[in-house]
């Protein structure tokens, strides 16, 4: 491609309205410009990077068997009332009316329409296992799009499904698609890791995140280098200290801490470590339940994900209110702790049942009590996990420590087992004829997501570092002076068609620019391999090479440039 014809120009400035790399340098490179909040136009070069990844994602689908399918974007409102989706959903769901009045959703996703096709089309135990895939436009209407393309509320999704008669062939078929996942990442050569994760509004058994590695990732991951552990921080076990509790030494005693409320004021005003005090927290009761208490050592953290899955708590989670509060414990907020709840369930984190002589609240304004044992002081709670991992925490697996990484989340993929063919009545005929309610997997990748997740892995100061499997280019061709040098015009365009010949795609900066514009844009776009003509390096016979990476260049002849740029494309 000859730049000078390219009409759409970098931009210096950092848009105003870009809040992570990505956008920033999605909208400075050109490849990306806002349409409306949440809504993207790609530009050519986004779209080719963006085609590079579909192709990988294609080729791994295909090769793992599955079936590539066009669904509609608009799908009838029957279907997502049908599957009881339509009140669940939320206000991310974007419904619509035709002209006739009749209800319609521009579809997050498509198990409904999947399954509606397979209870239609599928007839036998014969026809299973099958997975069908297609790449699509989705609409989730974001309450606070933002990051560019990354919480985008259009995006580019690639969603598959797969039906099956049994469980050992769902598991298979999960499988297979696990490995797909990782092969397509793996060419895209990208950092990732597969994670453990909650089934969400999906639903389902079991769900892992492919999530990519960068330090402005949404998602915290926590990982075991040695034992190869890894799960989203909402779903990782927090394990039960391994030291037995110690045995009580101080007195109980009552402790006037006027205002103090929060765990800090609390720490401050006894004159404990934040670790030695316990907060209590009221949480809504599942319905026609009384509210729940859950107990924490004051340095950690609820997780919502596994506290809304105990017996009795409401999902999804929700804190008390303060009047709901005062009626539960007889006390305001600020002040509540575990003692003397009366007939309140009480769940303790595993941490906080482990911590003697503690600090916690009286259930009495302007009061906290010190030296307080569970056994002694207060009922034995039900134990529980109810934190988030930290770094340095044991892994569930045995292997080692925990660190807390960040990621991005770019593909997930479930088993959903029958909650949607369930309620669409989708079964087969086995192999005594009797009807089979079809098993289903669920497997997504954010096909958008990537593009923006691979630059946020690989950037620098300066621009884009693309991987060489999907960058729009392989190669930028700048010759300098090139309007004023023939001998500079004719190895340049020698070049650009010998490298066209041979299949490696060519940017060729034609412009009449002076060389500094020319290398900022090099390396704005990312393109990862550079080769520089000047008139200098052609008195030498030699061209200059360097890759987006490099901080310096080097020399060859100019007869092995195609040779060279083979060799460092195949690394």
């Amino acid at each position: 491609m000859l730049l000078s014809q390219y009409p759409i120009d970098t931009v210096k400035e950092t848009p105003s309205e870009a809040e992570i790399v990505s956008h920033r340098l999605m909208l400075r490179a050109g490849l990306i410009r806002r349409l409306a909040a949440g809504i993207y136009s790609w530009l050519p070069f986004g779209v080719r990077s963006l085609r590079k990844v579909e192709t990988i994602i294609r080729e791994e689908m295909d090769r793992a068997g599955a079936l590539e399918l066009l669904m509609p974007a608009i799908q009838p409102a029957e279907l997502w009332q049908e599957s009881g989706r339509w009140g669940e959903y939320g206000p991310e769901l974007l419904r619509l009316k035709d002209r006739h009045e009749r209800e319609f959703v521009v579809g997050p996703t498509h198990e409904e329409v999947i399954t509606d096709i397979a209870r239609r089309e599928l007839r036998s135990y014969r026809q299973l296992p099958v997975n069908f895939y297609q790449i699509q436009l989705k609409f989730r209407d974001e309450v606070r799009p933002r990051f560019g393309v990354m919480r985008a509320r259009e995006f580019i999704m690639k969603d598959a499904y797969s039906f099956h008669v049994d469980a050992a062939s769902l598991a298979a078929g999960y499988a297979a698609m696990r490995e797909a996942y990782t092969r397509m990442f793996e060419r895209m050569r990208l950092d990732f890791r597969v994670v453990q994760a909650d089934t969400g509004a999906i639903g389902g058994t079991a769900s892992e995140e492919f999530q990519v590695l960068a330090a402005s990732g949404e998602d915290a991951i926590a990982v075991c280098d040695a034992d190869g552990y890894a799960a989203n921080v909402e779903l990782a076990a927090a394990l039960p200290p391994a030291t037995p509790r110690a045995v009580p030494r101080e007195p109980l005693e009552r402790i006037a801490t006027p205002g103090a409320r929060t765990i800090a004021e609390v720490s401050a005003a006894v004159g404990v470590p934040p670790e030695r005090c316990l907060k209590t927290l009221i949480v809504a009761g599942a319905p026609s339940a009384p509210p729940v208490a859950l107990v924490l050592r004051g340095d950690h953290e609820l997780n919502a994900v596994k506290a809304q899955k105990l017996p009795g708590v409401a999902s999804p989670l929700r804190l008390a209110g303060a009047a709901e509060i005062q009626a539960a414990t007889g006390s305001p907020p600020g002040f509540i702790g575990p003692r003397g709840l009366g007939g309140l369930t009480v769940y303790a984190d595993h941490a906080a049942l482990a911590l003697a002589d503690f600090v916690c609240g009286a259930n009495e304004r302007d009061v906290h009590l010190r030296g307080v044992n569970w056994g002694r002081d207060l009922p034995e709670p039900s134990a529980a996990d109810l934190r988030n991992v930290l770094d340095g925490d044991p892994s569930p697996q045995g292997g080692g420590p925990l660190r807390i990484v960040r990621g991005i989340e770019v593909g997930h993929i479930f088993q959903l087992g029958r909650r949607y063919s369930e309620a669409l009545h989708a079964a087969v005929l086995d192999e005594s004829g009797s009807p089979v309610t079809m098993l289903m997997g669920c497997y997504g990748i954010g096909v958008t997501r990537i593009v923006a997740a691979a630059i946020e892995q690989n950037h620098d100061e300066r621009g884009i570092i693309w991987p060489d499997p999907i960058a729009p280019f392989h190669v930028v061709l700048v010759p300098l002076n090139l309007q004023k040098s023939a001998a500079v015009r004719a190895v340049a365009d020698a070049l650009y068609a010998e490298l066209q010949a041979a299949g490696i795609e060519v940017l060729y900066d034609d412009r009449d620019a002076r060389p500094g514009v020319k290398f900022a844009d090099a390396e704005l776009l990312g393109i990862g391999h550079r080769l520089v003509i000047s008139e200098r390096g052609l008195a030498a016979d030699t061209l200059e090479y360097r890759h987006r990476r490099a901080s310096a260049s080097e020399l060859f002849p100019r007869a092995q440039a195609l040779q060279l740029l083979r060799e460092r494309l195949q690394r």
